[in-house]
């Protein structure tokens, strides 16, 4: 399994990056990973709420093979503990998948197009974080979680 994390536009803080490309490059380890970003969206002043949702939209169903599980980082999802989160993981490896999808939406969320795709949705938190920052929260869960499946003193309880 591989696992691929989408986010709609650049992240633009350096501190934010440099603590992104390390997880990355830890979680390299474990696990083949690909972070994409989505272009933002240019000319978005004379669009709805909704119509910039449904344009992210298509940008990110563009960006999946049919056979993809698509799980949304989105405020209304389920939320796991780290070690749960590793479970949740794990379960993802056994079921024989090919690639594992995590999407990080843009201001507004996601259209209703991605959310009938998707075949989860995952809370990090009930706070509001930016998504900027959700990004380096994301990459560096799946980080601590392949440290608590292979028992690595990363994690402690």
């Amino acid at each position: 399994m591989q696992i691929k994390l989408l986010a709609i536009g650049k992240t633009d803080n350096k501190q934010l990056q440099a603590l992104m490309d390390d997880y990355q490059k830890r979680l390299g380890f474990y696990i083949k990973f690909e972070f994409e970003i989505i272009p933002d969206l240019k000319k978005t002043k004379n669009l709805s709420e909704e119509q910039q949702k449904q344009k992210e939209g298509e940008l990110i169903l563009n960006k999946l093979q049919t056979q993809d599980v698509l799980i949304l980082l989105d405020e209304n999802g389920k939320q796991l503990s780290s070690v749960g989160f590793s479970e949740y993981l794990q379960k993802h490896m056994n079921s024989g998948i090919k690639q594992l999808v995590f999407v990080i939406g843009g201001p507004y969320g996601f259209s209703k197009e991605v959310y009938n795709k998707a075949q989860g949705k995952l809370s990090l938190s009930k706070m509001t974080f930016s998504h900027q920052m959700i990004r380096l929260f994301i990459i560096e869960q799946l980080y601590r979680g392949f440290t608590i499946l292979r028992n690595e003193p990363y994690h402690h309880q």
